[in-house]
């Protein structure tokens, strides 16, 4: 494998020393144990700051898939350094984390821009995005032997999160989990973003993808990775898997102590019967 995607950012949203990595994971999924169990699972929302912040709620989605297998993960990122028009799916050989190389389904990625008017291959996205990067090592954490398919949403317009779903529905298998990173709401305070989180934990729960699609063009409610999760959920839908659960929601206040301005976490599993 000559092209492979370099960490961006370890030793700033998660440690770079390998060990270290591996003891806060095992932590924070050691803490955030299931209630209950889910089976088929078909996609989850998992946070993307820093793990001190939101690691923890991302851990507790994790922490579902231990026991699972999958042959590749298709992760969808919003992009927040640079905008393009399009989804980006990375044309390189592998991304890399402190915890090893994982390689690039080159197989699924090909037939997710085959034919489309919108999803290209191509480093658009790919170079210092954190978003996706950070779901990396707890996916390595806890399925073992996967390929990934690395996806940048780079416009989350209605007419690009349609076709991801479409183009998700016709591929995606047993074999595949989707992961949407997203974070919710930004620098309101405590009380506000409650308010805002709260609308997308409820369209999440009662699997309302549509009106989370309206809530979040019309400002409604927020959260950065709004067309990963919507893309996600509705391609579930066309594979008649119309489950969803929020599994936990945080802000960072409960880290800092400061309620003035936070910003919002919530971690969800979308699945069939």
């Amino acid at each position: 494998m000559e092209n492979i995607r370099a960490p961006q950012v370890a030793g700033y949203f998660y440690p770079a020393d390998p060990n270290q990595l591996k003891t806060e994971i095992k932590a924070l999924l050691d803490i955030s144990q299931p209630v209950k169990q889910y089976d088929k699972i078909f996609g989850i929302v998992a946070p993307h700051a820093g793990y001190v912040y939101s690691g923890k709620t991302a851990a507790h989605v994790y922490n579902l898939l231990r026991g699972k297998k999958y042959k590749r993960v298709v992760v969808i990122s919003p992009s927040h350094s640079e905008y393009f028009p399009g989804i980006s799916v990375y044309d390189g050989d592998a991304y890399e984390t402190p915890l090893g190389i994982i390689e690039v389904d080159k197989e699924f990625a090909d037939k997710l821009v085959e034919n489309s008017r919108t999803i290209f291959k191509g480093i658009e996205g790919h170079r210092k995005e954190h978003a996706l990067e950070v779901q990396l090592p707890f996916l390595q954490s806890v399925l073992d032997d996967f390929k990934i398919v690395p996806v940048v949403m780079g416009d989350q317009g209605k007419m690009y999160v349609d076709e991801l779903a479409e183009k998700l529905a016709e591929l995606a298998d047993d074999e595949t989990l989707i992961v949407a990173s997203s974070d919710m709401s930004h620098f309101y305070s405590k009380s506000e973003a409650d308010r805002l989180d709260s609308i997308v934990e409820q369209r999440i729960n009662s699997f309302d993808y549509e009106d989370l699609q309206r809530d979040l063009e019309t400002r409604t409610a927020e959260a950065c990775g709004g067309g990963p999760i919507v893309a996600m959920m509705k391609a579930a839908a066309l594979k008649n898997k119309t489950h969803s659960e929020v599994i936990h929601r945080s802000d960072s206040s409960d880290v800092t102590g400061d309620t003035r301005e936070v910003v919002g976490y919530l971690s969800a599993v979308v699945y069939g019967d």
